[in-house]
């Protein structure tokens, strides 16, 4: 077996076989870069399938971050995951989860802290570009927000996780987005390392 080390060559022979084992001529040339890097991120090219993406998606975070949108993420292992240097100057990440508003709105309120956390979104969440890579709970509280007549989000990335209401929250999205472009994997499959990948194929370098 031979044992690749040159970094370069890893990169591009890893997605040289994505390409050979997946077929993305059936989605928009604007999200094929973003399908084959959320492809590497996971291992599973069988994603293709559950993969929904909004072509207007890449440029609506690109723009949305030109004009000083906020990038909110849902937990601290999205928003470490964001690679900074491809951010326009000033751009920040934030996450309000550790934040102790969003425990004292959560044991309040009887909900999980990830919800709660979406709560202390409300200022920056008029342009801002959503990325949540974790909790279920925290998508279905953006979409009530929503919902409620706050300001919408510039795009939403949505790749929550797990056995109980990722699948759901994620078929809510994508069943009726709210005029707001964005990408999600359908199913109990997703996470950060997801979310994140997608978020940094918007600005990433050509394949």
């Amino acid at each position: 077996m031979t044992r690749l080390m040159d970094p370069d060559a890893i990169y591009r022979k890893s997605f040289a076989t994505i390409r050979g084992e997946v077929d993305l001529s059936g989605l928009a040339p604007a999200v094929q870069p973003l399908a084959l890097r959320l492809i590497h991120a996971c291992g599973m090219a069988d994603i293709l399938a559950d993969l929904v993406i909004d072509p207007a998606l890449p440029e609506a975070v690109r723009t949305a971050l030109a004009e000083g949108g906020a990038i909110l993420a849902d937990c601290e292992t999205v928003k470490a995951a964001i690679i900074r240097r491809f951010l326009p100057a000033g751009a920040a990440v934030t996450c309000t989860l550790n934040d102790e508003a969003a425990a004292e709105i959560g044991r309040r309120d009887n909900i999980t802290r990830s919800a709660a956390a979406v709560e202390l979104w409300r200022p920056r969440l008029d342009g801002a570009v959503v990325v949540i890579g974790n909790a279920p709970t925290a998508l279905f509280a953006l979409l009530d927000l929503i919902d409620a007549g706050t300001a919408k989000p510039a795009a939403i990335i949505a790749f929550p996780v797990g056995f109980v209401g990722a699948a759901e929250a994620k078929a809510e999205l994508a069943a009726n987005p709210r005029g707001i472009p964005i990408a999600t994997l359908k199913g109990r499959r997703g996470g950060s390392a997801m979310a994140a990948a997608c978020f940094n194929a918007v600005f990433a370098r050509e394949l």
